[in-house]
């Protein structure tokens, strides 16, 4: 069974990614940072509801030695890796006059650093695929194709990611697919309840995301076999506006 990689999969949209990867028959790592309790409930209920093998690893994938356990104890177990998604990622508010540098410097750590350095050590490994079409694919924010006030560190690391995105997917070819994936609003545990109908009005098809239609997307990617380097919004509109 081919095997895939989600980073930051124990909740929310990397959760529904590494459910439905496992569902088209792919072997998964749940990777978390910190959500050990909710790493080992999403490895659960791929273990329950497929017959995919889930591997539960701890790593902070911002850390280069983190990143290098995490490749390896992947091919330990499943002897290769077929698809990445670099879903890995913190996002903050911050006035920008009153932004600390460390701080801006942590959020790019996290959300750009990670993806590359995931990406550089997996790809030896996904070039020796027996997919027809190895991929990664990256997530970023329909919020970097536009901006948004106070978030300067959160939309410079995303679009970043696009750059990142279409570098990678030039330097891989023709062995290796790289795509990215710009959200809208999406509706997880996580989201912020008082700010839904305020946004609501922002979006053109009058609701948020859900989490399984991101997934519907990132599977889409991991079998387009023609299509590398694109940024695929996902995002009812909102980038329009």
């Amino acid at each position: 069974m081919p095997a895939a990689i989600v980073t930051g999969s124990s909740r929310g949209i990397g959760s529904a990614i590494a459910k439905r990867f496992a569902k088209d028959g792919y072997n998964v790592v749940v990777n978390y940072r910190r959500s050990a309790e909710a790493a080992e409930r999403t490895a659960a209920e791929i273990r329950d509801g497929t017959d995919a093998e889930a591997l539960v690893v701890q790593a902070d994938v911002s850390n280069p030695n983190d990143v290098k356990r995490l490749i390896d104890r992947t091919i330990d177990a499943f002897g290769g890796v077929d698809h990445v998604v670099n879903n890995a990622g913190i996002e903050e508010s911050c006035p920008t006059l009153e932004l600390d540098v460390g701080d801006f410097d942590r959020v790019m750590d996290t959300n750009v650093n990670s993806a590359f350095a995931v990406s550089q050590r997996a790809a030896p490994h996904l070039a020796e695929s027996a997919e027809p079409a190895p991929s990664i694919t990256n997530l970023s924010t329909f919020l970097a194709l536009r901006g948004y006030p106070n978030e300067p560190h959160y939309v410079s690391s995303k679009a970043a990611i696009l750059g990142l995105t279409g570098s990678l997917a030039l330097d891989f070819a023709p062995d290796i697919r790289v795509n990215a994936i710009a959200p809208g609003h999406v509706e997880t545990d996580m989201t912020d309840r008082s700010k839904m109908e305020e946004n609501r009005a922002s979006i053109p098809l009058g609701r948020y995301g859900q989490v399984d239609e991101i997934a519907d997307a990132a599977a889409y990617l991991r079998d387009a076999s023609y299509v590398t380097g694109e940024t695929l919004r996902i995002d009812g509109g909102a980038s329009l506006q």
